[in-house]
């Protein structure tokens, strides 16, 4: 999947992926705080991955765990900051929300401390109903 927005590039090509720059990020993002690179290439290989790209440098960056038949869960959604502003995670997550491969899935989750409107204004998501039937295992990067 290749798309194209003024100058920007939207691919899930991983060999496109700059897991330098996707390390740095997430290793100082709230969510996965000192991860490490190998467990960030761990996870780009066992994901689908969507990268955004200006002049060929990645500016932004997502990833979907899913087994193409009834769920998927959106993770590690960024855009460097130098590129917010411009609608670039609204058009990543739309774009995510319209590919191919995940059209019919029950359910979709992610989880976020400060970006709820975002994604309920352009990708649909509500709060969890009945969170009291969830459960996880939290591990911790330290």
């Amino acid at each position: 999947m290749n798309i194209t927005k003024n100058d920007f590039l939207l691919s899930t090509d991983k060999a496109k992926l700059q897991v330098g720059v996707i390390h740095r990020f997430l290793a100082s993002s709230y969510w996965a705080t000192n991860i490490s690179e190998a467990t960030v290439e761990k996870s780009i290989k066992h994901s689908l991955c969507f990268g955004v790209y200006k002049e060929n440098q990645q500016v932004g960056f997502a990833r979907i765990m899913s087994d193409y038949a009834t769920f998927a869960y959106l993770a590690d959604v960024f855009v460097l900051e130098a590129y917010r502003s411009q609608g670039l995670a609204k058009w990543l997550v739309q774009n995510i929300r319209q590919h191919p491969d995940l059209q019919g899935l029950r359910r979709w989750m992610l989880a976020t401390r400060d970006a709820h409107a975002l994604y309920a204004q352009y990708a649909d998501f509500v709060p969890i109903q009945n969170p009291e039937m969830w459960m996880e295992i939290r591990e911790s990067y330290d």
